[in-house]
């Protein structure tokens, strides 16, 4: 069975004119039965695609033609069956939110750590480890003694950092995120707040699993991912997480056993924050995606 790759990248630099290639790369990725979703901003690209060797590595050519692009990096992992629903081009303010108008990545970020060198760093006593993950997305696993913020989005970390820098004082901060891009503005945030030694790891969480064995890992848990995979584990492994049709939340296999779960309508996360209008929507929704199983159709939406 021939394996999905899936391609996540980002990529800082001017678009003077990034509208104009929406259009453009929305059209090569849908002729190479390219899907996922692209966003792009004055800032830059970012994103996450899927499909086929020769798919992937046409459209991956695109994005090097495009201005300023022609070094970017991305990481591949793999999925046993096409990880999205569409292709999906979208045009927006930022290619990573964090709401912070002086905020330039490509003027100067912090110190990049190989996955490799990740483990000596971060294991020092002058060094606090920082998660700017999404509070759900650390839920299912984060670095041995990192700090959770607690963050629902990411742009509520400058706000966190406010509050809380002092705990910091005289200390190294190491920040890490999935593939690197958070990572990118928040050291950026950082060195423009004063502080001198901020260092995050080079290609994120994904390329640490990729590249570190699970015997040397202080890893702890699985990563989050934003496809129908979940989550990853050691190796870019398929993770054993699946999600909430109605609060997209992630759920491990002994929380489908949970009496609060009920597929596509709720699970222990939302089932109080739902209205009893809403889970009658989610029903029917659950019914028809149902109904478009037996006829052998994936129902999108």
């Amino acid at each position: 069975m021939t394996k999905i790759i899936v391609a996540a990248l980002y990529h800082f630099t001017k678009f003077a004119d990034y509208k104009s290639l929406q259009a453009p790369l929305q059209a090569v990725c849908k002729s190479n039965g390219v899907k996922g979703s692209l966003l792009l901003a004055f800032e830059g690209i970012n994103g996450t695609i899927a499909g086929s060797r020769t798919g992937i590595d046409t459209v991956l050519a695109a994005i090097r033609a495009l201005p300023g692009c022609d070094n970017f990096e991305h990481k591949e992992s793999f999925a046993s069956e096409m990880p999205f629903n569409r292709m999906k081009v979208k045009l927006k303010k930022e290619i990573v939110t964090m709401g912070q108008p002086n905020i330039d990545p490509t003027a100067n970020v912090g110190n990049y750590v190989d996955a490799a060198d990740w483990n000596d760093l971060i294991t020092r006593d002058d060094v606090v480890v920082i998660d700017t993950r999404n509070d759900y997305e650390v839920a299912i696993g984060t670095f041995d003694g990192a700090i959770d913020p607690k963050t629902k989005s990411f742009g509520e970390f400058p706000a966190w950092w406010e509050e809380n820098k002092q705990r910091f004082h005289n200390k190294k901060v190491a920040m890490f995120c999935t593939g690197g891009i958070r990572c990118e503005k928040s050291t950026n945030y950082l060195l423009g707040e004063g502080v001198e030694d901020v260092y995050h790891l080079k290609g994120g969480i994904l390329k640490y699993l990729e590249q570190v064995p699970q015997e040397n890992s202080t890893w702890d848990g699985e990563c989050f991912v934003f496809d129908s995979r979940v989550s990853v584990k050691h190796g870019l492994e398929e993770g054993k997480y699946d999600l909430c049709h109605a609060c997209r939340m992630p759920l491990a296999p002994e929380d489908f056993n949970r009496p609060e779960f009920e597929k596509g309508v709720s699970c222990h996360q939302c089932i109080d924050t739902t209205s009893d209008t809403r889970k009658t929507r989610f029903r029917e929704r659950q019914k028809q995606v149902e109904l478009a199983k037996t006829r052998g159709k994936h129902h999108i939406g």
